[in-house]
Parts: structure tokens; C-alpha cells; sequence
């Protein structure tokens, strides 16, 4: 009998936002990504690399980093007389982040890695990018259409497509120039085989939902265009089936040993979009009136002036979502795949959805280390029950602790790392029941003691209506020196469907 040899690379991940570990409005730091925190779990570690995007802060920009920021140059709060100076200060800040991103400072080759990182990750794409796009297309699209947001753009051309040229192709090798997410892939099965297989693509067939708040579904002639090209917003049941099926072949094709793939969160529970009642009042079965932008406070929402999504959009957005996730298991069943249950996990935990229950508990080991971080341990209502839920963020003004929120990030649609570390526990747990064996457990307390976005929240978001005020530009000509919002154009950016482009040779 033929001894098994355990493949060289213990995980790998091909995948969007989630599996690369954006938030904030960036992808920053991959070191506190879920899957880098499952690797830590093994013993010995196993290598596990992937592109640093420390530089400026991560592209297209981290929301965390700019009101840190903004807090150390003016304190908790700003005035009225500090706003120009303010979105002077902002201007200047993303005009230096969008420069380096655009290679004017400097090359963003990574010249020492000549091979394939272990995660083949890039935010921004849908399943069929994983296919579709190459590090030729990007550079092609990045150098001939530049975007056109406003005249005062102020966030990196084509960052989606700046980011997937440093994944494909991190040392710009001409033989690379044509690779996909799955030949990068297959060529770590081809050096020694793969254990452990990854895959989180899904949630950007969807998403565009509800970061443009436009419902417009796919239509057949849709599905092989570019990211550029798109403009609809959801793709069809049939669609997305359609397409997960090929990813699914394709993947069945690598030949890992094992795969694990999620199912997909309702995106109507992210705070990326404010769910709102014409009465103000708590939503009725789960749902809002209205769903508008998390910066448009309930008493300035106005339907018919701010952009939305309506109740039935909502609920049919949902019942999309249910269709995916039977196409997902259905297709898993069919492989033998691990099914990692993130929908039922989110939703157990939408405390506002679900009017301050929480219908599933967290883990007793993360609980435990929430107690033992004196910057969390005021978040437990009691020893089994953290008070963190699925809402934006708030900061108590007087003590300058969070209260509410802290699984969302700043952008209102990527976890927080601690939303990460619970991500990870459910992957651990479906690794473990599908024969995956891990030496150690997962570290809360170092996870927990890196979200500082939690344990040490920026002094401006006190006073965060002011701050998303100023950031949205919402009602201020003064601020007007940056034409179009910040976070208006990070949502554009976050649809995935970056279709505002001009041919440079038009």
C-alpha cells in the first residue's frame, strides 16, 4: 500500500475581499486576514505568503488610517472654522496615497517573488474573474482608460485593477503576464500539491447592491464581460449557478485535496447601507422601509432626494442570496466540499435586524478573551455574551469606548479583524469536521489586541455624524474643494463595476 505524502502547501485561497482580509476601504494589512489566522493554528506553521499592503496606509484607502489622521491633527471634533483646513488636509493626504498606487513614486514590483503567493486573492471580484481577468488586461485597462469620478479625484485609478497586477503578477514577469487567479493556483498544486483549498468567491455577484443602492439584475450577453464593462448589479440565480459551476470545475480541475468554500451573507445586513422606517421605528420581520448611505442620519433621510433601495428590493435581495447558497451547497454536496455556514453565522448575530437579540452565541474562548483585554472587557453584558453586533461602529462620547457595533469595519461591508477571528472559528470548525487537524487554537487575545479599531477607536468617531459629515461632504459647500465625496467614490470603487472610465485615446 502506496504511503500518503501530505502536499507541500498546507492552505491556499483563491478569492475576493474576503479571503485577501480588506476593510476599512482597503485592503491594509493581510497578516490579520482569516486565512492567516487559521495558518497560525497549525504546528509547525506552515508558509503561508502573501502581498504586504502596508504602503500608505493600502489602496484605495484606509478610513481608519485617514481619521486617525484627522483626530491627531484636530482632536475629537471639528469645528466649522477647521473645515476647509480639514478637507485641505484630506486632499492632500489622498492625493499622496493615489500617486504611490499609480506607481509615480516608485515601482510596485515585487521583485523577490518570483512565484505564486499562497493567497490568490483580489477585492473587488466576482466569481468569473477568477477566469476572466490577467495581469495583461489590467495593466491594459489601468494605462488606457483612466477613471473619471470628478475633476477633484482623489482615490487610485483603477485600484481593483492596480491590486489584481500585484497578485497575478508580483514581479511584472512577462511569462506572467497572462496568468489568472486559477493558473497561479494550479501552479502551486503542479510544485508539490495543495492540502487545503480555500475558496471565497461569490459575495461580489451581489454586493453591488447595495454599494451603489441600485437593484438591476444580469442579463445573458452580461456574463463575459470585464469588471469595466458591468453594469448591472446582481447576478440572476440562474446566472450566478451558471458561473459557480464553472469556478467549481475549474477548482475540482486544481486537484487539491480538500475545498471549503462559504455560503454568502445577506448583504442587508452590512451597515453599508442604513435601513430606515417612514416612522422612524424598529424594522417589522427583519426589514426597513428604506435602505439609504450609513453616513444619512434617520431625521435627514429624505426618499426622494437620497439614493435607496426599498423594502421589496431588500427582501428580494435576500431571497437571491437564498438561491445562491442552495447553487453553493447543491455544487459543494457534488465535490465533496466543506460548507462554511457565514450566512447562518451573520445573521444569528444581526442584533438590529433582529431588534437586540442575538440567536446564535459567540465563542466561549472569544468571550473569554474579550473579558481579558481591558480595553473590550467593558463590552460583555455578561460572561457569555459580548455586546458586539453587526451595526457601524459608535464611540461613547464622553469615555471614548466602543458600544455598539464592532464586527463591521469602517466601510460598512469588510469585517473588522475581530469580525475576521470569528470567521475564522467557523472555517476552523468545518476544517475540523471534515478531517483537517489543527495543533492549537486559534489566539483571540492576539487577534483581539490587533483590532484597533476596537480596542483603541480614532478620538473623530465621538463625534461620528460630524465625521461622515465632513467625509460624505454632505451639506457643506465648504467642502466642496473635493468635488465629489470620499465615500461616494469608495462606494463606486467597492461595486466592483467600475464603469465611470473615458478612453485616454477618445
Amino acid at each position: 500500500m502506496k504511503e500518503h505524502v501530505s502536499p507541500k502547501h498546507k492552505l491556499v485561497v483563491l478569492g475576493d475581499s474576503i479571503g485577501q482580509g480588506f476593510q476599512n476601504g482597503g485592503i491594509y494589512r493581510t497578516d490579520l486576514n482569516f486565512p492567516a489566522f487559521l495558518a497560525q493554528c497549525f504546528e509547525p506553521e506552515p508558509e503561508f505568503n502573501q502581498p504586504v499592503f502596508t504602503a500608505q496606509g493600502g489602496i484605495p484607502l484606509n478610513l481608519e488610517v485617514l481619521t486617525r489622521g484627522l483626530s491627531d491633527q484636530y482632536g475629537d471634533s471639528l469645528e466649522w472654522t477647521e473645515y476647509i483646513p480639514a478637507a485641505t488636509h484630506l486632499y492632500k493626504t489622498l492625493r499622496r496615497i493615489k500617486k504611490y498606487w499609480e506607481g509615480k513614486y516608485k515601482s510596485l514590483a515585487i521583485e523577490s517573488q518570483k512565484r505564486p503567493f499562497h493567497n490568490q486573492s483580489v477585492w473587488g471580484f466576482a466569481a468569473n474573474d477568477a477566469w476572466l481577468l490577467t495581469d495583461a488586461k489590467s495593466r491594459y485597462l489601468i494605462e488606457n482608460y483612466p477613471e473619471s469620478y470628478s475633476i477633484f479625484d482623489v482615490l487610485p485609478d483603477h485600484a481593483m485593477y492596480t491590486t489584481a497586477s500585484i497578485v497575478l503578477n508580483p514581479a511584472q514577469q512577462k511569462q506572467h503576464l497572462d496568468s489568472t487567479l486559477f493558473d497561479n493556483v494550479m501552479t502551486l498544486q503542479e510544485d508539490g500539491g495543495i492540502e487545503n483549498l480555500i475558496v471565497t468567491m461569490g459575495h461580489n455577484n451581489i454586493i453591488g447592491a447595495v454599494t451603489d443602492l441600485r437593484f438591476k439584475y444580469s442579463e445573458p450577453d452580461d456574463l463575459g464581460a470585464l469588471p469595466s464593462d458591468r453594469d448591472y448589479t446582481v447576478y440572476r440565480p440562474e446566472h450566478f449557478e451558471q458561473e459557480y459551476r464553472k469556478l467549481a470545475s475549474k477548482v475540482n480541475d486544481i486537484g487539491a485535496e480538500r475545498v471549503f468554500v462559504p455560503t454568502i451573507p445577506y448583504v442587508t445586513i452590512p451597515p453599508v447601507s442604513r435601513g430606515v422606517n417612514e416612522d422612524r421605528s424598529d424594522p417589522v420581520q427583519g426589514y426597513f422601509d428604506y435602505y439609504t448611505r450609513f453616513w444619512i442620519w434617520d431625521s435627514d433621510f429624505d426618499p426622494g432626494k437620497h439614493p435607496h433601495l426599498t423594502k421589496e428590493e431588500a427582501i428580494q435581495l435576500d431571497k437571491t442570496v437564498d438561491e445562491y447558497n442552495r447553487s453553493i451547497r447543491n455544487v459543494a454536496a457534488q465535490y465533496g466540499w466543506g460548507v462554511v455556514p457565514i450566512n447562518t453565522y451573520v445573521s444569528g448575530i444581526a442584533r438590529r435586524r433582529r431588534v437586540g437579540k442575538l440567536h446564535i452565541p459567540y465563542p466561549r474562548a472569544f468571550a473569554d478573551a474579550i473579558q481579558r483585554n481591558p480595553a473590550t472587557e467593558h463590552l460583555l453584558e455578561n460572561p457569555k455574551d459580548p455586546v458586539l453586533s453587526t451595526e457601524y461602529l459608535r464611540v461613547h462620547r464622553d469615555t471614548g469606548k466602543v458600544y455598539k457595533g464592532g464586527i463591521f469595519s469602517l466601510d460598512g461591508i469588510h469585517p473588522t479583524t475581530i469580525g475576521y477571528g470569528l470567521m475564522a472559528h467557523l472555517y476552523y470548525e468545518t476544517m475540523e469536521e471534515h478531517g483537517v487537524q489543527f495543533q492549537k487554537k486559534l489566539d483571540w487575545d492576539h487577534i483581539i489586541a490587533n483590532d484597533t479599531l476596537v480596542t483603541n477607536p480614532p478620538y473623530m468617531l465621538n463625534s461620528l455624524r460630524q465625521l461622515l459629515k465632513v467625509l460624505s461632504m454632505d451639506g457643506s459647500k465648504r467642502l466642496s474643494i473635493l468635488g465629489n465625496s470620499i465615500l461616494n467614490q469608495l462606494m463606486e470603487l467597492l461595486s466592483s463595476r467600475s464603469n465611470r472610465i473615458t478612453s485616454s485615446k477618445s
